[in-house]
């Protein structure tokens, strides 16, 4: 790939989700969001592999789905209330369209389909990025807009993802699958307290993509693209592997780990809300989740396959600690204790 293009690329994401994020009118949000869309679309095709290619097609016909779906939405907004800011969206029919569309970018279920297809045919860096950052501006116009949107719908929604999200990753044994279906499962953790707590739904993102980066920063240094070489990854950066099995519990939310922080705090918050049922459904739903997320640190750490004598074992990576992963790593770790300051925060 071009120089020039991969620089211009990287620098209109953020670009991209800062016009969105920022912006008040909805001509500009779409703006922003196709910035983003066209920004990683050369990202996801580099490789020129066939499957780099159909990842590239399904998720432009997807995303340039959805943004029809934000025009046309805001389009009926403004026809019938004559208001173009996105906090004033008030008619029923374009707050169900924009519904539709926000959870066809994010990958929410029924929409999900195109999600873990296109991380399978993107290489670990464009994963990264299309799991955590181009996530990032549809959750915030679902967090401006979460006043005007239907409680019961993005309710369903959202249980259904942790449920598909969390049944779908147990017969994976491609990494990429796995943490996609692991994203699903945790926007819809995001999306069942939103119209409660815009500010937990965004806490939750956050610490998210602080342990998803982690994550995808230790395969991408292990070259681990599947449970058989992550089987005997751990011959190459034992310690690497054995923060990555700790890492990989917080992700599945296992006290006294960071990951339990945001689903504590949701099921607390759903309880206030007198929502007791969605939060014990959700809560049983997180075990099939939990399932996969032991099932990767097993074969982080503990398990070797087994070997002819003559097999050549690989052997450790002479490679320099990486100092972001270590930083990382401990925050992805660390950060319960915090949790009455960042409760007070909220």
């Amino acid at each position: 790939m071009n120089p020039h293009a991969k620089l211009i690329s990287y620098l209109s994401l953020p670009l991209g989700t800062t016009i969105t994020v920022s912006s008040n009118h909805w001509i500009t949000a779409w703006a922003g969001l196709e910035i983003n869309t066209l920004a990683i679309i050369p990202l996801i095709s580099k490789s020129h592999h066939p499957r780099a290619i159909e990842a590239t097609i399904k998720y432009f016909l997807v995303q340039a789905a959805a943004s029809t779906l934000v025009l046309f939405s805001s389009m009926t907004n403004a026809w019938s209330t004559g208001q173009w800011d996105i906090t004033q969206l008030t008619h029923p029919t374009a707050s169900l369209l924009l519904t539709s569309a926000i959870a066809m970018k994010l990958g929410l279920v029924p929409f999900h389909f195109w999600f873990p297809e296109v991380l399978q045919g993107s290489s670990l860096t464009t994963a990264l990025l299309l799991s955590t950052l181009m996530k990032f501006p549809p959750i915030a116009i679902l967090s401006l807009t979460s006043h005007s949107l239907n409680p019961t719908l993005l309710t369903t929604m959202a249980i259904v993802s942790a449920a598909l999200g969390g049944w779908m990753g147990l017969n994976q044994t491609q990494i990429r699958k796995i943490l996609a279906f692991s994203s699903i499962s945790h926007l819809g953790w995001m999306t069942i307290i939103i119209i409660y707590s815009p500010n937990l739904t965004l806490l939750t993102f956050y610490l998210y993509s602080l342990m998803t980066i982690t994550v995808f920063l230790t395969l991408n240094t292990t070259k681990t693209l599947k449970l058989s070489t992550m089987m005997i990854s751990w011959t190459k950066a034992p310690m690497l592997n054995a923060t990555l099995m700790l890492v990989l519990l917080s992700l599945a939310g296992l006290p006294p780990l960071t990951g339990f922080l945001p689903k504590w705090l949701i099921i607390q918050e759903l309880a206030k809300q007198e929502m007791t049922t969605a939060a014990t459904i959700i809560s049983l739903l997180s075990l099939l989740g939990l399932f996969f997320y032991l099932r990767l640190a097993y074969h982080s750490t503990i398990t070797l396959p087994p070997n002819s004598t003559n097999h050549m074992k690989q052997w450790h990576i002479n490679k320099p600690t990486s100092p972001p992963i270590s930083i990382l790593t401990s925050v992805s770790i660390l950060l319960l204790p915090l949790s009455p300051m960042i409760l007070a925060s909220i």
